[in-house]
């Protein structure tokens, strides 16, 4: 299995999971057509099927257009609001596409209707993943995206030689649980949160491969090092974080086992995290982390991500080159 990072808008990533002995692909969270079938026509796959986290247009809003592109294209979400879905899925559900399997977890808060996807391939020994994003080895130069083979992470990224790394499975994600943070809560509750980071994400293997749906970890660890400064696993993850920024590459995937030593929304018993919060219920140090991470160093202010979709699409081309 292979699998192509996809680094699309401002901060944003999607993926095309590659079945290599059939050459069948899975693209997840498809928000930009036109990048997504360069890189199809490259790699001489045939798309079959999308794997959509949820609504939202900077993750869905290719659907429509590639399913025009791509007769019986088949999409996968657990939102009616999708668009161009045609298998709503539920959870616990598992899918085939030839050697790969995923299993569908839902996880609502960030949205109603949020689904991550833990994917792994029968037979591979390497360790599985939940799909929110993923980083690339030596062997496949970075750019706009990058070729993961499944040989690709190192347990501890910071600590990493530059020699090639091994991934097992991907699990996605999406907007739930990011490197160092989780998603805001436009549509649950910090309960539902707490439910998702603990019993249904917090409990898969320790080796999982976390990939998000956005680069956001350098601001996460930043917020993680206010709430316990004397960390220093944040530190040191920061201080690599930093440096992957700083030469535009990208931070994902973590490992389950990771998060749960430097990202505060999955260490909610810590005594350090409590002090910070002031409480010691689990639920409420979680709502008091997410308000306090709201107001955290607001960002810069950012470009019209509509004109980012744009210049994704190609569609100022013919003005600049006439400049």
């Amino acid at each position: 299995m292979k699998v192509k990072v996809i680094s699309v808008l401002e901060d944003n990533y999607m993926y095309l999971v590659i079945e290599e002995s059939t050459r069948d692909a899975i693209a997840v969270d498809a928000a930009v057509p036109k990048r997504l079938l360069e890189i199809i026509r490259k790699e001489d796959v045939v798309l079959r099927a999308i794997l959509t986290t949820h609504h939202h247009w900077d993750h869905a809003r290719g659907n429509e257009e590639l399913a025009r592109l791509c007769p019986g294209l088949h999409v996968y979400g657990a939102d009616e609001r999708i668009g161009a879905l045609t298998h709503k899925v539920t959870h616990e559900q598992e899918l085939m596409f030839g050697a790969i399997r995923v299993r569908c977890l839902f996880t609502p808060c960030h949205t109603s209707g949020h689904v991550c996807y833990f994917m792994w391939e029968d037979g591979s020994p390497d360790a599985p993943a939940l799909f929110s994003g993923m980083t690339p080895c030596n062997l496949h130069p970075m750019g706009t995206q990058d070729m993961l083979c499944a040989c690709c992470l190192s347990p501890h990224p910071w600590e990493r030689d530059q020699g090639p790394l091994h991934i097992r499975t991907p699990f996605p994600a999406g907007d739930t649980l990011f490197v160092g943070g989780c998603g805001k809560f436009f549509e649950g509750t910090a309960e539902q949160m707490y439910t998702n980071l603990t019993q249904i994400l917090g409990a898969l293997p320790e080796e999982t491969k976390v990939f998000c749906g956005h680069e956001y970890t350098v601001r996460n660890l930043k917020f993680a090092l206010k709430v316990e400064p004397e960390n220093e696993i944040v530190k040191k993850k920061l201080a690599w974080a930093k440096q992957r920024d700083d030469e535009d590459l990208p931070t994902v995937p973590s490992t389950l086992q990771e998060e749960f030593l430097y990202n505060p929304f999955l260490r909610v018993t810590e005594e350090a995290v409590q002090k910070f919060t002031g409480k010691t219920d689990p639920v409420e140090v979680l709502r008091t982390l997410r308000t306090e991470k709201d107001n955290f160093k607001k960002p810069k202010e950012r470009p019209n991500p509509q004109a980012m979709l744009a210049f994704d699409w190609g569609l100022f081309s013919a003005f600049l080159e006439k400049k």
